[in-house]
């Protein structure tokens, strides 16, 4: 799985409510995905926030943040699996992201993004971020 947190000049990020349907439905996630086989995190990243929000991006513009890992699924459930997200960071997109598979999007400052309900990989996600962006910003 990748994720990406997309961060504008201000230094806020997108974060996008997952639709209300799905599983965790409501809460606040990094835009992202599954990588198809065959093919890499960064290309699958820029996949997914092309079909997501309707951007386009280069994937030599990612930058690479950190990484998240945990489980799906109960304890003893036959469908549980290991589950590893990446996160991305990018500066520079083309396109006004709008929320063709979400419920909405909003536009938060990065200390703020863990206080949002959140999947629980989410938040670890974050976490590297905010640490990510104040060193990126010395």
């Amino acid at each position: 799985m990748v994720a990406v947190a997309l961060v504008r000049a201000d230094g806020s990020v997108l974060m996008q409510q997952r639709p209300f349907a799905n599983t965790h439905g409501g809460l606040w996630e990094f835009p992202g995905g599954k990588v198809d086989p065959g093919e890499s995190p960064e290309h699958a990243a820029v996949r997914e926030l092309q079909e997501e929000l309707g951007l386009a991006l280069d994937p030599d513009v990612l930058e690479a943040v950190g990484f998240a890992s945990g489980w799906t699924g109960a304890v003893g459930d036959a469908k549980r699996r290991s589950l590893v997200i990446l996160l991305y960071a990018c500066r520079r997109w083309q396109g006004e992201p709008y929320p063709h598979e979400a419920e909405a999007i909003d536009w938060l400052a990065p200390g703020a993004i863990e206080t949002l309900a959140m999947p629980p990989l989410d938040y670890p996600l974050a976490r590297a971020l905010c640490k990510f962006l104040e060193e990126s910003s010395i």
